[in-house]
């Protein structure tokens, strides 16, 4: 198996934290500790107690998938249970295994007790996906061998493993793949402002910056309820700061956010114009999926996927049964006359 395919982590705290190196910054600012992990209180709590049973009857845990948006946490709940446990972990993702030979050779070059993260999951090849079963529910690997009447099925023990996946499209993991999740199917959600300021607060301590509390705040605000978001805002006001030789108080964040196109609520100039045509071009709606992504030269999925989700979780877009409809809410923050007709055009 080629090494861009999998990739091996014992995944041990550091012996040294007080000064991380930020060049790997997802990597650098990962929790290694339960308490070190903010947020998400009903999945560290189910998977505490399934790992402290487990381990009580000398058992392995069980499989687990999580999913929800990017950038809430899943690869890091994957790399924490590994640290908890002291496995190995061994990790790859969906596309990277193209052919059964690649996850059978995974899957023989396990040890008893060893942790695999599949990232992206729902795009696993259907082929490969019937091979997992056997693997996940009975610890054996059926390989068939040769083709036509002479073909016959060679049945390999596989050593006890714990199967951690992940994946941003639960919907498109197949029904009998997520019932082999014994362990628990679990989302994550998006993270309150309070939970994002102990994030970012943290993680300035780490990467050793000094974040006055009210630029702190300016952050967390912005960062659309994401971690992953909120600390990419750090390292680039960071920088914003370093350059023009300022403190990084709330004027430099602001400053810093808004040469990145991110305004006061983190929406950024795609979110705004996704806004600015819908009401403008099309007076608010209601239109369609279609002529709206070819208004924007965009995808249709990039709308569904990207864009639309946190308009409408910050109730500034509403979908109905006739199409995009901008709220009174997005009429106010471009600072625009809200129509005397938008009640009906909500319905």
């Amino acid at each position: 198996m080629s090494s861009d395919k999998i990739k091996k982590t014992k995944n041990k705290p550091p012996e040294n934290t007080e000064k991380v190196d930020d060049s790997f910054l997802d990597q650098a600012l990962r929790p290694t500790k339960w308490d070190e992990y903010i947020g998400q209180k009903h999945i560290k709590d189910n998977v505490k107690i399934l790992l402290r049973a487990a381990e009580e009857r000398g058992h392995i845990p069980e499989h687990l998938l999580f999913y929800g948006p990017p950038g809430l946490g899943k690869t890091t709940l994957a790399h924490l249970i590994a640290s908890e446990t002291g496995r190995q972990m061994k990790i790859t993702s969906g596309p990277a295994i193209e052919k059964v030979g690649d996850l059978a050779s995974i899957l023989t070059n396990l040890s008893p007790g060893d942790i695999i993260f599949i990232d992206e999951i729902h795009r696993l090849n259907k082929m490969v996906e019937e091979i997992l079963y056997p693997a996940m529910e009975s610890g054996v690997l059926d390989i068939i061998i040769g083709k036509g009447p002479s073909a016959r099925t060679i049945q390999l023990d596989l050593p006890p493993f714990t199967l951690i996946a992940a994946t941003t499209r639960v919907a498109l993991v197949s029904s009998p793949l997520r019932s082999r999740f014994s362990g628990g199917v679990f989302r994550l959600e998006f993270y309150s402002n309070k939970e994002i300021e102990e994030i970012v607060n943290r993680s300035s301590k780490l990467l050793e910056i000094e974040l006055e509390k009210e630029g702190l705040s300016e952050i967390a605000k912005r960062s659309r309820f994401t971690p992953r978001t909120a600390n990419y805002f750090l390292k680039r006001c960071r920088d914003f700061a370093q350059v023009n030789k300022k403190k990084l108080d709330k004027g430099t964040v602001k400053g810093a956010l808004e040469m990145l196109s991110i305004d006061e609520i983190g929406l950024n100039s795609s979110d705004r114009k996704f806004l600015e045509v819908l009401i403008r071009k099309f007076k608010g709606g209601p239109v369609g999926l279609k002529t709206m992504a070819a208004a924007l030269s965009e995808e249709e999925a990039t709308l569904e996927e990207v864009l639309e989700p946190y308009l409408i979780q910050l109730g500034l877009l509403e979908r109905t049964l006739r199409g995009r409809v901008a709220t009174e809410k997005a009429y106010e923050h471009l600072g625009l006359e809200i129509p005397k007709n938008l009640q009906s055009k909500l319905l």
